[in-house]
């Protein structure tokens, strides 16, 4: 079955069960179908075709994912991209994609060199052929019939260093990779998925697919607002939130959230970064789920591994999921070690994954020197630094690009940050090694405070109180407005080494 069949056997099941909701609008599973034909319809007037990219810039919506269903029907490859991307960023991923189709709306930024007729647009753009009336097309009897190994999708790494690569992902892997997340985090039948986390990223595009294959109601948010999302919540009923920790830490410091009713929500995952003991603590608390889990995985892969045991293992990223091997094999930055290079329980290393698993895909869009770096005898050396307990659980400790190394020490910036996102005086902290001529580097933290009675000194006392290792200490603070993020709620650490950041007023910084 490829993924259109996915929507066909859902309109099959149960055809008047609520598939979409984006405000006042909401689509049943037929309805919607009749949409995504005509709409394909449309698009294969503009000469797009299976094999095709539609690169997608722009923010969650009914569009949005009406053109991935209507990509899935013409056999054509759903390309999404950062909306908030340069212009620049764009242009390259629109000439590496070779794109067929751009979709675009009023808040995407004016294309150069894009011929109108290649154009989709929405809202109140009108420099090309228009999504409401693409909508009026006469539709497509049938969907175009695609092979396990075909590619109906390519995401784009975040790019945090380096110019964003694509990840070409099969009919198989994408398929397998939503069943996957449909067992670890043992989803029902009829789940009310918020739909806060943007399809350019793989962990919402899941969320669509997932909640497709069930039957479900996709919740969409356009773009992610604490309060809004609580709002939602309540209204909706949404029964599942699979997010990055941010957005959970942001729900959780909102005024809003003891006066509004999250009852309705039984399943609470999180993916994409590390989730600190305290924030996991607050969130069990605070929503009382039936099931917690946290979700490791990326865009190449999408399973890695599965922790529905916080209560036991708080910060583990848990077991090998059901499609994966895992192994902790020694950090090489220089890319010389091998898949049976493999480290003691407790040793720090790099956590590889088996791409004999069917989530997998096949290498990197075009960049030969990646795959190389990346795959290596059949691993894919994920550059993310853990290890894994007498239980064979697996803890993260960070990037390897991360890692500081001071005084001859090597220190892992998430150890230092669960450890001060242990007080109440921090809201947010990013732990990061800037250069220092005695030690070679120093660990600075950079802080969102949570009162007024932060300051260094009492901040540094917190540290020395706990079991964090005096070394391991940061040797400066930096009180900021906002720590710098990605779309996809991403810590970006090379904006705070760039010194891109901007300093609290009122709070005395070390730096």
């Amino acid at each position: 079955m490829d993924i259109a069949g996915v929507f066909a056997s859902a309109v099959a099941r149960n055809p008047n069960a609520i598939a979409f909701v984006d405000g006042d609008l909401r689509r049943s599973y037929a309805e919607w179908e009749s949409d995504i034909r005509r709409l394909a319809g449309g698009l294969s007037t503009l000469r797009l075709a299976r094999g095709d990219h539609l690169v997608c810039v722009m923010p969650n919506s009914f569009e949005m994912a009406s053109l991935y269903w209507a990509c899935q029907w013409l056999g054509a490859i759903f390309t999404p991209f950062n909306w908030r991307a340069t212009e620049d960023e764009i242009v390259y991923a629109l000439s590496d994609a070779e794109a067929g189709i751009v979709a675009v709306d009023e808040n995407s930024v004016i294309l150069p060199n894009v011929a109108a007729n290649q154009l989709v647009t929405v809202g109140a753009r009108s420099d090309g052929p228009c999504f409401a009336d693409l909508l009026q097309s006469e539709p497509v009897d049938t969907a175009v019939s695609l092979a396990d190994e075909d590619i109906c999708l390519m995401l784009y790494t975040s790019g945090t260093t380096g110019r964003p690569k694509g990840v070409p992902r099969s009919v198989r892997a994408e398929r397998i990779s939503a069943a996957s997340v449909i067992a670890h985090l043992r989803y029902r039948f009829g789940e009310r998925i918020l739909g806060a986390m943007p399809m350019f990223h793989t962990m919402g595009i899941r969320n669509l697919l997932c909640s497709t294959m069930l039957n479900g109601a996709f919740v969409n948010m356009r773009g992610f607002d604490a309060k809004d999302a609580l709002s939602l919540i309540e209204a909706e009923k949404v029964t599942a939130l699979f997010l990055v920790p941010t957005m959970f830490h942001d729900m959780l410091g909102c005024d809003e959230f003891a006066a509004r009713d999250t009852g309705s929500v039984r399943n609470v995952a999180y993916a994409g970064m590390a989730m600190t003991g305290t924030l996991e603590r607050r969130c069990a608390e605070a929503f009382k789920p039936e099931i917690f889990a946290n979700y490791y995985g990326s865009s190449e892969i999408f399973t890695f591994s599965f922790c529905d045991r916080l209560d036991r293992k708080p910060g583990s990223a848990g077991q090998a999921g059901i499609n994966q091997v895992l192994r902790v094999v020694c950090a090489d930055a220089e890319g010389q070690a091998g898949p049976d290079d493999i480290l003691p329980t407790g040793e720090i290393g790099e956590v590889i994954a088996t791409l004999q698993s069917p989530e997998a895909f096949a290498g990197y869009w075009r960049r030969p020197n990646a795959d190389a770096k990346a795959i290596r005898d059949g691993w894919y050396f994920t550059g993310d630094l853990g290890y894994m307990d007498d239980d064979g659980a697996l803890f993260l400790c960070g990037r390897i690009d991360d890692m500081i190394i001071s005084g001859g020490e090597n220190i892992h910036p998430e150890e230092v940050e669960d450890t001060l996102a242990g007080s109440a005086l921090v809201g947010a902290v990013a732990i990061v090694g800037l250069p220092d001529e005695r030690w070679g580097q120093k660990v600075v933290a950079f802080v969102e405070p949570a009162g007024r009675g932060a300051t260094s000194e009492a901040l540094d006392a917190h540290c020395q109180s706990s079991t964090l290792a005096r070394f391991k200490r940061p040797r400066a603070y930096v009180f900021v407005e906002r720590l710098p993020r990605s779309a996809s709620g991403k810590l970006l650490r090379r904006l705070l080494r760039d010194g891109n950041y901007t300093v609290l007023t009122g709070f005395k910084s070390t730096l």
